[in-house]
């Protein structure tokens, strides 16, 4: 069942039956909602953040529900090395066999300045957490992800990620460099692998960085990040099979 918009998919109670999930930043945001609604469609989902006690709020919120019992593990992305992630590509392995599903959604906002007065600092920490660390990630999971006999990979865009808008910074050139990698990814997996990869605009939903991002806009204007679900739903399900190198909007 291929769609034009992932938006509008209408998920069967257990789209995700049977398949491994990894969700970074899981803790919070769109990333809990995320590692919920897998979770309540039938997945097994690796909780991966920085924060062990947020976690583990969502890994009770999990287990209350009665849906497949969920793993924790902990991983700072600004700090991780590929040798953490080569030790974390192991443990999953050992623990589930294999993986079917990795939702890139962690990431960092940096500042809302120019250019010209971009602190170096954050520059390289933006970049390390929303764009070095994929790659790293995904270097390390690919041989594992392989072996399943299908299997999606998500990377979190923006619309900053697609046209640059003023002040936005090492977030916008991340995206942008996201939209890339996952372009580059899905041409060499194509036809070679059971792996698909497809990028994710959330837009504007109701999170701490859109908080962040625009301090003066009412948060009742927005989406939920519970709303916007059917998207991930449908691209990190079966049900996307075939569909891979695109760019969708999540509403």
């Amino acid at each position: 069942m291929s769609i034009k918009e992932p938006r509008n998919y209408q998920p069967p109670p257990n789209c995700l039956q049977d398949r491994t999930i990894l969700v970074t930043g899981a803790g919070s945001g769109i990333g809990r909602a995320a590692a919920l609604s897998f979770a309540k469609h039938g997945a097994t989902v690796i909780l991966l953040g920085r924060t062990v006690e947020k976690l583990e709020t969502v890994y009770d919120e999990i287990e209350s529900a009665g849906a497949p019992i969920p793993a924790i593990y902990p991983l700072c992305l600004e700090g991780a090395t590929e040798q953490d992630y080569q030790t974390l590509a192991s443990t999953i392995e050992q623990e589930f066999g294999t993986l079917h599903g990795l939702l890139h959604n962690a990431g960092l906002l940096g500042q809302r300045t120019t250019i010209g007065n971009y602190q170096a600092q954050i520059w390289q920490q933006v970049m390390q957490v929303n764009l070095n660390a994929q790659f790293l990630l995904t270097k390390a999971l690919l041989p594992l992800m392989k072996t399943a006999s299908d299997a999606a990979m998500v990377f979190t865009s923006s619309g900053v990620g697609r046209k640059g808008r003023p002040f936005w910074g090492a977030y916008a050139v991340s995206k942008f460099a996201t939209e890339g990698l996952a372009q580059v990814l899905a041409g060499e997996l194509d036809e070679v692998s059971n792996i698909r990869v497809n990028c994710l605009n959330p837009g504007a939903t109701r999170t701490a960085m859109r908080a962040v991002a625009y301090p003066a806009e009412d948060p009742g204007t927005l989406l939920s990040p519970e709303a916007i679900m059917p998207a991930y739903l449908y691209l990190l399900g079966p049900d996307s099979q075939g569909i891979s190198g695109q760019s969708f909007d999540a509403q």
